[in-house]
């Protein structure tokens, strides 16, 4: 019988076990973990020291990366595993938001949460090594897994990532930031992609991520990318390194990407120690002691002929061992009880109730980016159209296609590639919104063949509101969606998006939600009947029901762009040329807002632009820098509107003049929950090091001295205030109040419904100790509840199963 008769045969169960109290894992310092592994590192033959280093192979192990164990020193080896949404491969796991909506609800609170909750599955299914979170630079709208990403400011990365780590390391799960570095686009990236960039440029904008997470979190690995940088493979090269171990003081242990080793030595030599997933090519599938490999036993006789040195294999065995014994992986860490490759086995449920924290995420993240007051729906908005195939549930499944690879015929929640998760359900907008209408007495009905465009324009013109879903996706270059190879080729939407919204919006009232990646065209954005347009991203399982929440008011919305969209493309100058392989990242730290900025480009969205059905005004704006320490900059917040709401105040920061740097970069920012008629006194901190700028002429970091000012506002382009403050030599210091209070947005609707008030959101990096709680007005539908068997069908289970064993290319 054939591999496909054997999978699809198998009835799919899932496992329902007593789980336990989530753990609580404080970390051992650095120094008491480098102790410990260095005494047993001291114990090791020199080939089980190999065996840290190489993986076991692909298709081989249970994780998509595996060592192997070494049991005289009590060692069970390492799982690896995927993805940024939670656990590539496995059963019964959650589909959280992809990172880039993490980073869009400016919280830092639900950043933290985001990275526990996935750590506790993590655990609990055994993963040693999480392979997330991503640190790369959406440095153009067109990179294809820039939905796995932070979005376009490297302070905003910073924080999403750090504050992730520290939930994911607080279960005893080690985190791996990626990829290291530049790699911020598709195409090229496994064919010679060769990254130009200046050493000021690489520091402050695209290294400042990994600095800022390994000086507040302290992630237990980090992945170098396949991409070279300046001539020189970023695994193999030694001017990374260096920086990432000397100049940033990185004490854990370097991974390749799967199969980014190109040579026997250099990446060694250079400081990579773990290679990953062991066999030389891919997709060798089997054990890396038999098919050819980088390592393994190649290094063992490198190592006994001295070509390569004892202190650098003890170096690499001593950081490799040091992760697990700082996340005290020694005390107890559950084994690895899924198979990666054959998910119809039985497996555990370790989904708990993240579906809670996914669906809070998922309303957090989403983008008022247009309300004319349609939004928010009540009763008097008459019957709803929703048109768009993205409003339903994908007919071919949720998880159809390997890694999501194929253009969905339903809602998008998640982009494609390794940074995907199997859905173990999936809430479609028309679920969602249904139950949410249903109290209301208000009728649904649905059109969902985006090619009928006669049939959208009766359904539009028999409903009181249309409501459009229209969709882009992207994702990793192994996997081509109509031509789109990773990139996307243009920021048009898919499945003839712009052509529905004309439609219906040719008949009435419309409101437009987009899932998509990140910025996508929009030529009817001025139609006279496009009174409304949500920005929803990619939000996971639970999409329909955040969604409904934003729309029907229960959740006001806060989500703010991570990123700029611009008019079209060519107001995002920084572009990916897809048919050269060397890019030159000429443009310095000038990209996104920056760029708009310098040039006085007026972005059809700004970034950090986003609505509210509240309305804000800020006053007494005030900045305090404390001699050789961190700036308090101060704003009072008034919610002038009627319903309560969370606002998401940013602080930019103009430098003194003569220093290099852009007119305004975001440095702080704290979502704060204030109720109507109420106001809030905002205290943002902007550490020194987030003031730092780079001397590539003395490799060090320094603090410009002279007069700062600091922007404070709901977006790049909407700022309310400004204050002033001095740093120099002699630690004198100024202070300066802003001009007259600004007005508030203009985008205000009224409703009776709102979520409850709670805390502010912390500022800097502060992790919450307990669980954000949540209220949600409509209850999942029954056909959105998590089912203990035929979570997937078996044609399903087959695809998943041999594109994973056979695709020709798969990455981490």
């Amino acid at each position: 019988m054939n591999i496909l008769a054997v999978l699809a045969i198998v009835t799919p169960l899932a496992v329902y076990a007593e789980l336990g109290a989530p753990a609580n894992v404080k970390a051992r310092t650095w120094e008491e973990s480098i102790a410990l592994a260095q005494k047993t590192v001291a114990k090791l033959s020199v080939e089980e020291k190999v065996k840290l280093s190489t993986g076991l192979g692909w298709a081989y192990t249970q994780c998509v990366g595996n060592t192997a164990a070494i049991p005289s020193v009590n060692f069970p080896g390492l799982c690896l595993q995927d993805s940024p949404t939670g656990i590539r491969f496995a059963r019964n796991v959650s589909a959280f938001p992809a990172s880039l909506n993490v980073a869009s609800t400016f919280d830092q609170g639900l950043m933290y949460n985001n990275g526990r909750f996935m750590g506790e599955e993590l655990r609990d299914k055994g993963v040693n090594v999480h392979l997330s979170p991503v640190a790369n630079m959406m440095r153009t709208p067109q990179g294809g897994r820039g939905w796995e990403a932070q979005g376009a400011d490297p302070f905003l990365t910073g924080t999403s990532v750090t504050e992730q780590i520290n939930g994911i390391q607080s279960n005893g799960v080690q985190a791996t930031l990626k990829h290291y570095v530049l790699n911020d686009q598709e195409a090229f990236r496994q064919a010679g992609g060769d990254i130009i960039i200046d050493k000021k440029t690489l520091m402050e904008y695209y290294i400042r991520p990994f600095k800022m997470a390994i000086d507040h979190s302290g992630p237990a690995s980090i992945m170098c990318s396949y991409n070279s940088v300046n001539g020189v493979n970023a695994c193999d090269n030694p001017v990374l390194m260096t920086i990432l171990k000397e100049e940033l003081g990185f004490k854990g242990y370097v991974m390749s990407d799967w199969w980014a080793t190109h040579t026997e030595l250099d990446g060694l030599k250079a400081g990579m120690d773990m290679v990953m997933p062991g066999s030389k090519a891919c997709c060798d599938a089997g054990n890396s002691t038999v098919v050819p490999a980088w390592w393994g036993e190649t290094l063992v006789s490198n190592i006994n002929n001295a070509t390569v040195k004892m202190a650098r294999v003890d170096d690499f065995a001593t950081r490799i061992l040091t992760g697990w014994y700082r996340q005290r992986q020694d005390e107890d860490f559950p084994a690895t009880n899924f198979n990666s490759w054959f998910p119809e086995e039985v497996q555990l449920n370790v989904q708990r109730n993240h579906k809670a924290h996914i669906r809070e995420v998922g309303a957090a993240s989403a983008i008022l980016l247009k309300n004319s007051g349609i939004l928010p729906l009540s009763a008097k908005s008459g019957s709803l159209a929703l048109i768009g195939s993205d409003a339903i549930t994908p007919p071919s499944g949720i998880n159809a296609g390997g890694d999501h690879g194929v253009n969905p015929d339903g809602t998008l929640a998640q982009g494609w590639g390794s940074g995907t998760t199997n859905f173990p359900y999936l809430v479609a907008p028309q679920e969602g919104i249904t139950a949410a209408a249903s109290p209301l007495g208000l009728k649904v009905s649905v059109s969902s063949n985006n090619w009928d465009i006669p049939a959208v324009e009766a359904a539009a013109a028999a409903a009181g509101t249309s409501i459009v879903f229209v969709n882009a996706n992207s994702g990793e270059g192994y996997i081509t969606i109509d031509g789109n190879e990773g990139d996307r080729k243009n920021l048009t939407l898919w499945n003839n998006g712009d052509r529905l919204v004309e439609a219906a919006a040719a008949k009435g009232p419309t409101v437009v939600v987009i899932h998509a990646p990140g910025a996508v065209d929009m030529p009817w954005i001025n139609l006279p009947n496009v009174k409304a347009v949500i920005m929803a991203l990619l939000p996971g399982q639970e999409s329909g029901n955040a969604l409904a929440d934003v729309l029907f008011g229960a959740v006001n919305p806060s989500g703010r762009l991570p990123f700029t969209i611009g008019h079209n493309i060519t107001d995002y100058h920084t572009q990916i040329d897809m048919k050269n392989p060397i890019q030159h990242y000429s443009e310095g730290g000038y990209f996104d807002y920056r760029w708009n900025q310098k040039n006085d480009i007026k972005p059809l969205f700004a970034f950090g632009h986003g609505l509210s059905y509240a309305s804000f005004a800020y006053a007494n704006t005030a900045a305090t820098q404390v001699c050789k320490g961190s700036t308090k900059v101060q704003v009072d917040v008034s919610n002038t509107g009627a319903v309560d709401g969370h606002e998401v105040v940013q602080v930019y920061l103009g430098y003194p003049k003569g220093v290099d740097q852009p007119a305004k970069q975001l440095k702080g920012f704290s979502r704060v929950m204030i109720g109507a008629g109420k106001t809030a006194s905002v205290s943002i901190e902007i550490t020194p090091d987030f003031i730092q700028i780079y001397d590539a002429t003395k490799n060090a970091w320094f603090t410009p001295e002279g007069t700062y000012t600091v922007f404070v506002g709901a977006s790049s382009a909407d700022l309310r205030g400004e204050a002033t403050f001095v740093i120099d030599s002699a630690c004198s210091t100024a202070t300066t109040a802003s001009a007259e209070p600004s007005a508030p947005t203009s985008a205000s609707v009224a409703t009776s419904a709102s979520a409850e008030p709670s805390a502010p959101a912390s500022s800097g990096y502060v992790a919450p100790s307990a669980a954000v709680s949540a209220s949600y007005a409509a209850a999942p539908p029954a056909s959105a509840k998590p089912k203990p068997s035929n979570l997937y069908s078996s044609s399903e289970i087959a695809t998943v199963s041999l594109f994973a064993l056979l695709y020709p290319i798969f990455f981490a």
